[in-house]
């Protein structure tokens, strides 16, 4: 990273402040569905999520459609990133992409190692990702000590490690191809593309249109549907000046910024949190999988991004900047196993058809993830204050 002062935009600043707002927004859902789900109206409760509409059921509705949404809003922070943010230049970008690697990697091969050959072997996936609402909110609880060069770290790393997580879901969590939609769909996409480079089309409905109907092409294709909303992101024109708010991908960005943090992850963590605790969860806890997940999501994140980040620095592929030390990239780390979101949406994805290992893994994944913020919390304000 370069070494002079970091200076954050006036949009990442709007982009970190709905992030702390929204963290706080989802914490309340979780709890609430959590409460609700063990209550008296827990059969009620559950009954919603799988009433019909459309054919489809409303969770199922939020899982593969809002969260498309959701997916387009992170390939449009992706591509603000890679043009004009902080992945824009290479010396800037080597060490959250390391990061990243590292963060992704390890609690893979940790819990890969516990349930290789086993039925459970399909949630390795789980705790690679990184819920950037909930990390961003912790961090945003630490006030002003902390430095701008941290924040972006973070969220550039977590911006990398939910890419590395739409790769896995598009590779390994298809189970059967329609290769006729599928070629429909990125049909669709080229098409998108072409309105945006050759025509310069500007206005945004075009792309919306086309959107949606990419979003029902790859739904039917067996590839998960929300992988359309990243797709998307890159077909929407995008100006390279850093504050040019005009842009219809700037707009758009800034336009779904609040749904996205008030509604649609709010009704994401209330559908897929309606975990009912019985007799006998902690025993759940000490399976290979729920093990996978806590030891992935509490060592192997912040190890991994720690371990791989110090390497590279120390053979001169990549430098700190300048207000950040060990103690902070490892605090960062933690806060990056904050899985949440991403990992309740890969559970859904690689136990569809096994009710108990999802309903177990979600408790493994809640329990780690508020661990992980607890313990990040801790670490980085007794770093902050030694400054």
């Amino acid at each position: 990273m370069l070494d002079r002062p970091t200076v954050l935009t006036r949009t990442f600043i709007a982009f970190f402040d709905s992030e702390k707002a929204g963290g706080v927004l989802l914490i309340l859902c979780t709890l609430l569905s959590l409460i609700i789900a063990n209550s008296l109206l827990g059969p009620a409760y559950q009954q919603l999520w799988q009433a019909r509409f459309l054919g489809l059921s409303v969770e199922h509705w939020i899982n593969d459609g809002l969260m498309a949404v959701f997916f387009l809003l992170i390939g449009l922070e992706l591509e603000r990133e890679l043009y004009v943010g902080e992945l824009s230049s290479l010396s800037n970008a080597v060490l959250p992409i390391v990061a990243a690697l590292g963060g992704i990697a390890l609690p893979a091969l940790i819990h890969f190692s516990l349930n290789a050959g086993t039925p459970a072997q399909a949630g390795a996936g789980i705790p690679m990702a990184t819920d950037i609402a909930f990390a961003l909110g912790v961090l945003a609880l630490l006030g002003k000590r902390v430095p701008a060069s941290l924040k972006i770290f973070l969220t550039a790393l977590a911006v990398m490690d939910d890419l590395g997580a739409i790769i896995v879901i598009a590779v390994f969590y298809t189970a059967e191809v329609s290769l006729a939609y599928l070629f429909g769909a990125f049909a669709v996409f080229a098409t998108l593309v072409l309105l945006n480079r050759r025509f310069r089309v500007m206005s945004l409905l075009p792309y919306l249109l086309g959107g949606a109907l990419m979003w029902f092409l790859m739904l039917k294709s067996g590839v998960h549907a929300t992988i359309a909303g990243v797709l998307l992101a890159f077909a929407i024109p995008f100006s390279s000046r850093a504050e040019d708010q005009t842009s219809p991908s700037h707009r758009l960005e800034h336009l779904l910024h609040k749904p996205a943090a008030f509604i649609i992850l709010p009704l994401f963590a209330l559908a897929n949190t309606a975990v009912v605790i019985n007799t006998g969860w902690q025993d759940d806890l000490l399976s290979s999988n729920s093990l996978g997940i806590i030891l992935g999501l509490l060592l192997g994140k912040p190890l991994g991004i720690t371990l791989l980040c110090f390497i590279a620095v120390s053979i001169g592929f990549c430098r700190l900047p300048q207000d950040l030390g060990w103690r902070h990239v490892f605090g960062a780390g933690l806060l990056g196993g904050i899985g949440f979101t991403m990992s309740i949406f890969i559970t859904n994805l690689a136990f569809a058809d096994n009710e108990q290992f999802v309903n177990a893994a979600k408790i493994a994944i809640l329990l780690a993830s508020i661990s992980a913020g607890v313990l990040g919390f801790l670490w980085l304000k007794m770093a902050l204050s030694r400054r």
